[in-house]
Order: structure tokens, then C-alpha cells, then sequence
């Protein structure tokens, strides 16, 4: 009786992770769709970014507020410096710069270059830590960007903006990511993950107001109040809720399992950019997806065996 109940309730956490993993996947990817359904309101990179840091805001530091009471142990120098440099650089800076390349290319394809994270990743680590990559992983890194290639193509061929430029942005966006992740491990595991995230946000939430208030004046907050409501949405739905809920998929499933699972993210955004913003759906995108999805799964259980 106690191993069938045992079972049934692991069966139901594993169930239960694999959704909530789905769930954040999908919130995360939707980002991109709002952004671009607010650019046709006429509000600018910065002052969006800095509507939906606002919006969310309240909800890291009450996170962060949480995180510390559980943690009686205040953080050292060190420590501050890493949330300060890591959250600049891994969520303000990336989130600015893809907000940017989002004036310029089509949500498919920025959801695609940013999940060449992991090939970053492997690169960065193998040029800080000297590690070997081997053929297989190399072989996979060349489909992932293979992938990419065809669905630049894709929107060439759409004549959507300043391709080139766009791109550049997100990929730097994506690269500072990489960064992020590759310094942000050894500071997660001495401050835990909630409490490193939630001081991130912080911080690249402050970064993003000051931008807003040195560069504009507050006549430029006049806007639809379509804007206003899709980043209230942007701020829940693709920044906090899926934050929480990757972080319940990682505590059931697993870090490793709750990854592949994000790999549906660049699918359903192409799916979501052809329903809401009328971006077209072509066999050279569906194949270009395809090898990027196969190189980062290659890419994803190779890290998950070493």
C-alpha cells in the first residue's frame, strides 16, 4: 500500500513537472509575440523594456525579501559583485539587446538564435576551462548554425527589415547570456537559485529604469493602452510565472529532463508568430527549426553524461 502511494505520487510529480516545464517553455517563447504586437503601437526598445521590468519588479523583490529570510546568511562582497555584474550582463543587457534585434527580424528567427545558448555555452567553457569538444557536439554546433542559416534565408526571402542587423543583436543578446550562465554557476550554488535570480532581476530591473530615465522624459510613458497591457502580460506571463514554474519542473524532473522539454520554446513561437503576427510558415524554416532543435537535443544530453 505505502509503495503504491509512493508511486502514484512520484507518477503525479513527474506529470506535474513535465506540464509546468511545457508551461515555461511556451511563456518564455510568447515574449517575443508581445514585444512585437507592442512595436506596432509605436513604443520604442527601451521604454518597453523598462514597462515590463516595472511590472515585474514587485514580484522579485518580494522573491527576494523571501529568499532572504529563509537565508540568514548575508551575502559577502564577492557574492554582491557577481548579482551585480552577472544580472547586468545576463538579463539586462541580453534582454536589451534582444529587444532591439526585435525591431528587425521575426520571432521565429529570434527565438532560434537565442536557443543557440547551449553552443555558446560549450564554447565559452571550452575557452575559460580548456575542455576538449568533441566531433559529436562539434557536429551538432554546425547543424544548429546550419539551421540558423536557412531560416535567415527564410526571412530574406520575406524582405522583413534589417535582417543583418537584427540578427547581430539577438546573437549578441544571445552571447550574453552564455556569459551569464557560464560565471553564473559556481555563485547559484553558494546563494541558491531563487534567491541568485531574484537579486538578478533586481538588479537588471534598476539598470533598465535608470536607461529609461536618463535617456527619456516621462511624456514618453503617453502611450495606447494596448502597450500598457501587453506588458503587464510580458511582465507575468513571460517573465515571473515561467520563472516559477521552471524552477517547480527542475525540482520534480530534474534540471537536464526540464531542458529538453524547453526545446518545444522555438516551435511554439513560430506557431504563435504565425497565428498572432501573420509571420509565414516555410519548409525552409520548418527544416532550419529542425537542425537547430536536433543540434542543441545532441548538444543537451552530451552536458547531461559529462
Amino acid at each position: 500500500m505505502v509503495n503504491n502511494t509512493r508511486s502514484i505520487l512520484g507518477n503525479r510529480n513527474i506529470f506535474l513537472g513535465v506540464i509546468f516545464a511545457l508551461l515555461a517553455a511556451v511563456g518564455f517563447s510568447g515574449k517575443a509575440i508581445l514585444v512585437k504586437l507592442a512595436y506596432l503601437h509605436g513604443v520604442d526598445a527601451v521604454t518597453l523594456l523598462a514597462l515590463r521590468m516595472v511590472f515585474s519588479l514587485p514580484f522579485f523583490v518580494g522573491v527576494a525579501l523571501w529568499a532572504q529570510r529563509r537565508h540568514a546568511e548575508p551575502l559577502n562582497p564577492h557574492d554582491r559583485m557577481l548579482v551585480l555584474g552577472l544580472g547586468l550582463v545576463g538579463y539586462y543587457l541580453s534582454s536589451f539587446l534582444d529587444f532591439l534585434g526585435l525591431q528587425y527580424i521575426s520571432a521565429g528567427l529570434e527565438r532560434l538564435i537565442l536557443f543557440l545558448y547551449p553552443t555558446m555555452t560549450v564554447i565559452l567553457s571550452s575557452l575559460i576551462y580548456k575542455r576538449t569538444i568533441g566531433r559529436k557536439v562539434m557536429a551538432a554546433m554546425a547543424l544548429c548554425y546550419a539551421g540558423i542559416v536557412l531560416v535567415f534565408v527564410h526571412d530574406l526571402e520575406m524582405k522583413q527589415g534589417s535582417i543583418l542587423l537584427g540578427a547581430s543583436l539577438v546573437f549578441a543578446s544571445t552571447l550574453s547570456y552564455s556569459v551569464y550562465l557560464v560565471g553564473a554557476g559556481h555563485a547559484i550554488a553558494r546563494i541558491g537559485t531563487m534567491r541568485f535570480t531574484a537579486y538578478a532581476m533586481v538588479v537588471a530591473s534598476a539598470a533598465s529604469l535608470l536607461q529609461f530615465g536618463v535617456t527619456h522624459s516621462m511624456s514618453a510613458l503617453d502611450l495606447p493602452v494596448q502597450v500598457y497591457q501587453l506588458s503587464i502580460a510580458m511582465a507575468i506571463f513571460s517573465t515571473v510565472v515561467p520563472v516559477f514554474f521552471l524552477s517547480y519542473a527542475i525540482r520534480r524532473i530534474g534540471s537536464g529532463t526540464t531542458s529538453l522539454i524547453g526545446t518545444v520554446g522555438p516551435v511554439s513561437t513560430i506557431y504563435m508568430a504565425y497565428v498572432f503576427l501573420n509571420e509565414s510558415i516555410s519548409l525552409l524554416q520548418i527544416v532550419g527549426s529542425s537542425l537547430v532543435l536536433i543540434g542543441v537535443l545532441v548538444i543537451s544530453m552530451n552536458s547531461q553524461r559529462e
